[in-house]
């Protein structure tokens, strides 16, 4: 994440009559002239287009991770006793219940536990209030809690005595029980701690719900590691699934994680560790992520990166601590644990079942090795004390052992050769919106040899971005259609952040924002929507001439649908400016009447005001709208709406050599 922003930014000055959005230019017209002809084009990278993932915002803790208990194991306070347990809330008072903590849990890593000491009873002097005594808990700003589903809860207990505990939803007073069930226990099967686990079925739907444990029988009871998630996940492996689908609609070539300040940490001390974060849940210590200030049980770990980027289809791009936080560095003298760190990380995600650290991936239910490829040195440190011979010791390590992994690093080189060596060189930019368009040439004129760019982090921020404004959506459609034009350089883009938690927004603007039960993409979520297919589409020559360029970026490619093998091509255009545009497009080197009129379309993203947004409650105010191309063909006058990004998307049609072709393919593959 951009937390040195001043060291990326890139602050290109130009006059405002050049760059503003806010142009004054009118009766303008332009013509595009696009090369078709066979052999024109390049290959675009395979893996241009991705995302960045970090725990910011409560993205992950709270979102994209299902877990709807917030400090599960009563460790956000800290390994010391007593220690805070929030958000966990009494129910009762001091005459009935006495809330403690001591370290009495059976988890080696997690000895914080709590002990309830229930002062009333069913019967006698001190009778407990109706319902019972206890503790709940409201998740992350309340729980969603959907009539109908299914949620399982599992929890640990341990009591001297027999216990009968009360485990439901309940509304966010507590009045109503949305689903409940009892668990029984004779003192001697829980004199030792005990694992327990209930399936709840919602019988109504409350989007601010939380878990209750109560009791009603006088005695001692431990609590520890208290979970709730929903059963029905995606693909089973434990994410929220409306957010895992609005990422999935963008069809990410890569996922880079866990982070960018996440993992360097403010100190060294509070920064991501993965081993911390892999096997049983109930082990994971969690830790306190000091630059975004809250804390994390890491059941969004390691592990779960790499399977959210198998069921994505994506590449992981796993950025490890090279011994460098934002406070405090590790001398490269003694880097060496840090590297070791790193290759052990890699045999996890690499290594045989049989391998020391393969055999903890298999025995988490995943035999097979993932598909990890690229490995990110750090994160913004580049031109500090430690940090190219640190970069070095790591650079030669990783390539001794795994040859075949492209590393990443932290130093740019689009303007200058770097002096190590390198696989790919990131790329941060968070900039206005006049900036970050002007910056569609940034690519232009960078040497074609060496490393490649990975634009890992960009975005309009400040004013003009405010929460998600239609303005930086269209000066970053813009940038992204320069990184396409240059895609023999630049490797891969991701925007960031990915996610914000409505709830604790502490960044802005960010691509998609939720709460407990709702999310919506900002204008620059839907612009990212306009590059699905060109991730290894090819790239074709575009010249445009306008009397008037500075508003005005364009790009074409030629993708193919894998679902019907027809060939598209795309030619994408941004008007910067505050007037319309008659454009003219010819499209040369196709053969004649081979676009076809039905199937082209359309693509507009637009509104009436440039600082437009998106919310929770006009969640489709700023969305790309799709149209038939009434008008398709290799020669077309088409009008560019002010304020605007444009798709056309012009349907290839197949001679009958083609059809015959492929029609023959088809008998060969039904007979197989």
């Amino acid at each position: 994440m951009g937390c040195h922003p001043l060291f990326y930014i890139v602050f290109l000055l130009c006059a405002f009559n050049q760059c503003s959005a806010l142009q004054a230019d009118t009766n303008q017209t332009a013509h595009l002239l696009v090369s078709a002809s066979e052999g024109s084009g390049r290959k675009a990278s395979e893996t241009l287009f991705g995302i960045f993932f970090e725990e910011i915002n409560h993205a992950g803790a709270g979102g994209l991770w299902a877990e709807l208990v917030s400090n599960r194991g009563f460790e956000a306070g800290g390994q010391n006793t007593p220690s805070n347990i929030d958000p966990w809330t009494v129910i009762g008072d001091e005459s009935s219940i006495i809330i403690s903590t001591d370290r009495s849990s059976c988890f080696t890593r997690n000895k914080v536990a709590l002990r309830a000491e229930i002062l009333c009873d069913a019967t006698g002097s001190n009778v407990c209030p109706e319902g019972g005594v206890g503790i709940y808990n409201p998740g992350y700003w309340g729980m969603n809690i959907e009539q109908e589903k299914t949620y399982k809860v599992v929890l640990h207990v341990k009591s001297l005595d027999s216990v009968n505990i009360s485990v439901s939803l309940a509304s966010a007073s507590g009045s109503q029980k949305l689903a409940s069930t009892y668990i029984f226990a004779a003192a001697s099967d829980v004199s030792n701690w005990t694992k327990f686990e209930v399936l709840l079925k919602a019988k109504a739907t409350d989007h601010s719900a939380r878990l209750q444990l109560m009791m009603t029988r006088k005695g001692v009871i431990w609590f520890d590691q208290v979970s709730a998630m929903p059963v029905d996940t995606y693909k089973g492996h434990g994410f929220r699934k409306e957010l895992v689908e609005m990422v999935a609609s963008i069809k990410p070539r890569f996922i880079r994680f866990p982070g960018g300040c996440f993992v360097e940490g403010e100190w060294l001390r509070n920064a991501f560790r993965w081993k911390e974060s892999i096997g049983p849940w109930e082990e994971r210590p969690g830790h306190f992520g000091d630059v975004w200030m809250y804390w994390t049980d890491d059941g969004l770990g390691y592990f779960e990166f790499l399977q959210l980027a198998e069921d994505l289809g994506a590449f992981p791009i796993w950025v490890v601590n090279n011994g460098i936080s934002h406070n405090d560095q590790v001398a490269t003298s003694s880097i060496l644990p840090f590297v070791q760190e790193m290759l052990d990380s890699i045999e996890f995600a690499r290594g045989s079942p049989n391998s020391t650290w393969g055999s903890v991936r298999a025995a988490m239910g995943h035999p097979m090795p993932f598909d990890l490829r690229y490995v990110a040195i750090g994160n913004e440190d580049c031109g500090k004390k430690n940090y190219l011979g640190n970069y070095l010791k790591f650079y030669n390590a990783l390539k001794n052992a795994y040859p075949d992994i492209k590393l990443i690093t932290n130093c740019d080189g689009s303007s200058h050769q770097l002096d190590h060596p390198a696989d790919m060189y990131d790329f941060h930019v968070y900039t206005s919106a006049n900036n970050l368009f002007s910056m569609s040439q940034q690519f232009d004129h960078t040497s074609r040899n060496g490393p490649k760019a990975f634009v890992s982090e960009y975005a309009v921020t400040g004013n003009d971005a405010g929460t998600g404004s239609l303005l930086a959506a269209l000066a970053e459609a813009g940038f992204l259609i320069g990184l396409e034009r240059n895609s023999d350089v630049v490797q891969m883009a991701s925007y960031a952040p990915l996610f914000v938690n409505a709830n604790d927004r502490r960044w802005n603007p960010d691509a998609i924002v939720f709460n407990s039960w709702q999310q919506y993409g900002t204008p620059s979520y839907y612009v990212q929507q306009f590059f699905t297919e060109s991730s290894g589409a090819t790239v074709l020559n575009t010249t445009l001439h306008a009397n008037s360029l500075n508003s005005l970026v364009a790009s074409a490619i030629i993708w193919q649908n894998s679902q019907d093998n027809n060939d598209y091509i795309q030619i994408k255009i941004v008007n910067f400016g505050s007037n319309p545009v008659s454009l003219q497009i010819s499209v040369d080197g196709l053969a004649p009447n081979s676009i076809s009129l039905s199937e082209s379309r359309k693509t507009i993203l637009t509104s009436n005001n440039l600082k437009d947004e998106n919310s929770f409650n006009v969640q489709n105010k700023v969305v790309p709208v799709q149209s038939v191309l009434t008008n398709a063909g290799a020669n077309m006058d088409v009008e560019l709406s002010p304020h605007s990004f444009t798709s056309f998307d012009l349907l290839i049609r197949k001679s009958m050599a083609e059809v015959v072709i492929d029609d023959l393919d088809l008998v060969y593959k039904a007979s197989s």
